[in-house]
């Protein structure tokens, strides 16, 4: 072909990269052992890890074991102290020495990774590796200024990592930098179809003089997962993988202590308004929805476009869809790359061929390719609009409104991603708020950062990575909290005192009192003997009714945080002026006097109510024309189980910064001495407070943290109650992978359980990416 031919023709390649320095470095340590306390063991059980293109195996890789996780974790465990006691400015040496090193051996990283994994060469090296790279060296910034912008932090201690076979090395770079930025050791278990990378990487830290036993890497499968999930001596898991797989992570480390972060599924909603540039979200979509295969958690799978521009979108799309070169994963020329496994191959195909709908397909070679897809036609319930595929594969419906677009949009039970495109500012910037994702980017698609947090909501997932969000999931609070001393209500005397007319509390359920729907109550005793009152029990049908109430109230989010500031303000104002009356109450049930918890009450009252209009996002700092806005989003309704030992202070403490973020709350207050809680209706019933806003259900800790923690309509559960109703409360969120926060059988100082960390956990951290210029 000559040179003019080749202009007039447009075509390509091929240009086929080199794997012989891959090969070299392949052969010269298969079969593979562990990464354990800085060397390779030796090889024990094997499987083969194969290229996804050619079907050939590259290597044979050891199966690990419970015994492998074994010694692993106890070489990470070894090792972290002195880690974390290394000055700020080593540990970030390191991290820059790892930076250097994955840019000095970024060809050989990129052609393992494609080998291994199949997606194309030009991604590994233009994408991927430099995004490990950047990873590394934010996260050494983050470690030199961690001492000195958090001094009151420290780390877990040992992290266990799980990761995918889509992105091997950028995941890896996700978890372990800023582990080890933290001052955690690791011990990684990537992916049984893609170890390469991991090991490679590991090899290689070796050159940065990474101490032994500060990075660890065991290879297997599920198994191996599991036992690392399960072993008693990790202090957090930080996984990426299927919702599903995600769930039982949840389930297997509820009541344990450890730490969890969780990046799963999405189905994500890529929203083209009739005002778009069509060229451009084409352009856009092709590298939400076929980069890398369209084996991408946040692959904006689900196309919605506005009704009056569809069928010429569409017929843009499917052009452009025809200039899709697919095949040899090597060739620089190639836009999509092999599939990782037959089995996944095999999951595309029968999804696929089950669903209704028209579709549209390219050519595609033999083997384990799989050809770039559009369906159309389906409705919002389809199972492909609802389920993840995870190949390259595009549904798509129209919609009519903004205000329809965002509802399709929001029916699915994942949160992860999601791209708006739209040449008017205004309504994108309208949309992204209200669209229930961790992520949106306008204009755009698929845009990274280690400055800029990722994650979702709902079924996919909780926690952050990148940005000072996600290292605060690899810190606590220095310092260890006592065990929880139990707290339980009087017994009925046997010469009781009772006087005065009967005084039987209801329930507060969407700003009204409501009786239980058992119809029980339970005394209240006075240490003296004397009967101070009657609460309702609730049940689970209580819990329904106040969830329901408080779900009617989420137009409270909606509403400024200075309004939401004023209220907290005046429900201090109205429990000030009762001051005597609540402290005279928490004396009669506990035989203490309550004056200093009232007052302290009210200042926690007047500090959310300070914190409501200043607890702000960021603009991060991201290397591109334009902005990535983090901005704090309620969770939206949370559910608490309140202490026994301060049955003011602490209910109020759990109440305020969550109203004060804009949330909707169901309490169930002090089990022990829950009259503090059912005075204060009337103080909220004066203050202007939405009905609704605040819910409290009274009863025994036991019987509603399950409903509560395992209602659908719940976003978030909050448990400081009896130190067994941790593990309850966090095995029954698995449900919905809602986030939890518990104590644990640890005590709280109340008198100082206030600040950043409530506020933390009252918000979601939504990262909207805005390019601008021409």
């Amino acid at each position: 072909m000559t040179v003019k031919e080749i202009f007039n023709s447009m075509s390509y390649g091929p240009a086929p990269e080199s794997a012989t320095e891959a090969t070299a470095w392949i052969t010269a340590h298969a079969p593979f052992g562990h990464w354990i306390n800085g060397t390779f063991t030796a090889a024990g059980d094997t499987f083969a890890t194969n290229n996804p293109a050619t079907g050939k195996p590259l290597a044979q890789v050891s199966q690990g074991s419970a015994a492998d996780i074994d010694t692993a974790v106890a070489a990470a465990r070894r090792a972290q102290p002195k880690w974390a006691k290394l000055p700020a400015h080593k540990r970030a040496a390191y991290l820059y020495a790892l930076a250097r090193l994955v840019q000095k051996h970024s060809r050989l990283l990129a052609v393992t990774e494609t080998l291994d994994n199949g997606k194309p060469i030009r991604e590994s090296r233009d994408i991927d590796i430099p995004l490990v790279a950047r990873h590394f060296y934010y996260h050494a910034g983050l470690a030199q200024l961690l001492s000195s912008e958090q001094p009151d932090m420290e780390p877990l201690g040992v992290c266990g990592a799980v990761i995918p076979w889509n992105f091997p090395l950028l995941m890896l770079a996700w978890k372990v930098a800023p582990a080890l930025a933290a001052g955690n050791t690791v011990v990684l278990k990537p992916a049984e179809y893609t170890p390469l990378t991991a090991l490679l990487f590991a090899h290689l830290s070796r050159e940065a003089g990474l101490p032994a036993g500060v990075l660890n890497v065991v290879t297997g499968d599920g198994a191996t997962g599991a036992a690392l999930v399960d072993h008693p001596d990790v202090n957090k898991i930080a996984f990426t993988g299927s919702t599903s797989v995600g769930r039982k992570i949840r389930q297997a480390t509820a009541g344990t202590g450890k730490a969890l972060t969780l990046e799963l599924g999405g189905k994500s909603p890529y929203i083209v308004f009739d005002d778009a540039d069509l060229d451009s979200a084409v352009e856009g979509l092709v590298d939400a929805i076929w980069f890398n295969g369209g084996q991408v958690c946040c692959a904006g799978s689900r196309l919605l476009v506005q009704e009056g521009v569809a069928d010429r979108f569409h017929t843009k799309l499917r052009a452009r869809m025809d200039g899709l070169r697919i095949g040899d994963p090597m060739d620089k020329c190639i836009d999509v790359g092999a599939i990782v496994d037959p089995v996944q191959l095999a999951q595309i195909t029968a999804m696929v061929d089950a669903s209704e709908g028209e579709k549209y397909q390219i050519p595609c070679p033999t083997g384990c390719f799989y050809p770039p897809t559009l369906i159309t036609g389906l409705g919002s319930a389809s199972p492909l609009m609802q389920e993840e595929v995870f190949g390259p594969v595009l549904v798509s419906m129209t919609f009519r409104t903004p205000v329809e677009a965002v509802e399709i949009a929001n029916n699915s039970r994942y949160g992860l991603a999601a791209s708006i495109w739209s040449e008017n500012i205004n309504l994108a910037l309208d949309i992204a708020p209200k669209v229930k994702a961790g992520v949106v980017w306008i204009n755009g698609s698929n845009m990274f950062d280690a400055a800029a947090g990722f994650g979702g909501v709902r079924e996919s997932g909780f926690g952050r990575e990148g940005g000072w969000e996600g290292l605060l999931a690899y810190l606590r609070t220095k310092g260890d909290a006592k065990p929880l001393k139990p707290t339980t209500a009087l017994p009925e005397p046997k010469n009781a005192e009772i006087s005065g007319l009967d005084r039987t509390a209801k329930l507060y359920i969407g700003g009204k009192q409501a009786r239980p729907d058992g119809g029980y109550s339970q005394a209240i005793w006075s240490p003296r003997g004397k009967l101070l009152g009657h609460v309702g029990i609730g049940n689970r049908k209580d819990i329904r009714n106040a969830v329901e109430a408080a779900q009617a109230a989420k137009g409270w989010g909606k509403t400024t945080a200075h309004l939401r500031a004023q209220i907290l303000y005046y429900i201090a104002e109205n429990l000030s002026a009762r001051t005597d009356e609540f402290a005279e109450r928490l004396k009669d049930m506990t035989g203490k006097s309550g004056a200093a918890e009232v007052e302290t009450s009210i200042a926690r009252l007047f500090t959310y109510a300070a914190w409501a209009d200043k607890f702000d996002g960021a603009v991060k700092s991201v290397p591109m024309r334009g902005v990535a806005l983090a901005m704090h989003e309620p969770c939206g309704v949370i559910g608490a189980i309140c202490p026994n030992e301060a049955p003011l202070l602490g209910l109020i403490s759990l109440m305020a910064p969550a109203i004060a973020m804009g949330n909707t709350c169901v309490l169930v207050p002090s089990q022990a001495f829950p009259l503090a809680a059912t005075d204060l209706y009337q103080v909220l019933d004066t203050s202007d407070l939405p009905a609704g806003v605040v819910n409290i259900v009274t009863g025994p800790h036991g019987d509603l943290a399950k409903p509560l923690a395992s209602h659908m309509d719940v976003d978030a559960v909050w448990c400081f109650g009896a130190a067994d109703l941790s593990a309850v409360v966090e095995r029954e969120a698995a449900g919905n992978l809602k986030r939890t926060w518990v104590n644990n059988g640890r005590a709280t100082d109340w008198d100082r359980a206030e600040g950043r960390a409530f506020l933390r956990a009252a918000t979601e951290v939504k990262t909207v990416w805005v390019p601008y210029g021409e």
